[in-house]
Formats: structure tokens, sequence, C-alpha cells
């Protein structure tokens, strides 16, 4: 799984900032890791340096192999905050998502039914 980090012109971090993304991404979504291609994260402050009560927006897009993308938002007063509701919001998504997948996987059919 390959995790791409990208900010707007008003986040400040740099290459701290990305490692320190990249090891939170991986470790919040290692147990989907042979199941997605990339996970995409885009940090941004949407007040540009004003303070607000969730100016600071996390936007998670994943890749699941073989499947179309799925995102999820969150804003949040702190990018740590955005980030951490993000990531829940992202593994709940993909947790339900790939259930239903296997499910239908396991499902006998009309057409083939196990142990025929």
């Amino acid at each position: 799984m390959q995790v791409e980090v990208t900010t707007d012109h008003t986040v400040q971090g740099g290459d701290t900032l990305i490692r320190e993304v990249e090891a939170e991404v991986g470790a919040a979504l290692s147990r989907f890791s042979e199941r997605l291609t990339r996970v995409e994260v885009h940090l941004s402050d949407e007040n540009a340096g004003k303070h607000g009560a969730a100016d600071k927006c996390c936007t998670l897009e994943a890749r699941p192999a073989g499947q179309q993308p799925v995102a999820v938002t969150h804003h949040a007063a702190t990018l740590v905050e955005a980030r951490g509701g993000a990531l829940q919001k992202l593994r709940h998504l993909l947790e339900s998502k790939f259930a239903r997948l296997d499910d239908r996987k396991r499902r006998d059919t009309i057409r083939h039914e196990r142990g025929a």
C-alpha cells in the first residue's frame, strides 16, 4: 500500500509531517494493506491561517485493488484531530465494504451451490 501525502499552501510541515502522516496511515490501515493499492491524504487549512472552530480538513482517498476509489473527509480544530477523524471514518468504511464483498463471495447461488 502506497501512501501519498499532499498539503495546500497554508499547511506547514514538510518532510517531518509527511513521514508522520505516512506512519499514522500505515498503522491505522495495516489490516487492509494487501487489499489497497494506494491511499491519498490531502491536508488543508480552509481559513488560511485564521482561527476557526473546525477549519482544518483531512481528506483520505483509498484505492482498493480492482475497485472504485472511496473517499472520506473530516473537519476539526487541529490537523491531528482532522487526520484521526478521517482515519476512523475510512477504517469503518473499508471494514464495511470488505465485509460485504467477502460475504457476497461466500454466499451460495442457484447456479453454484456449495457441496453440489
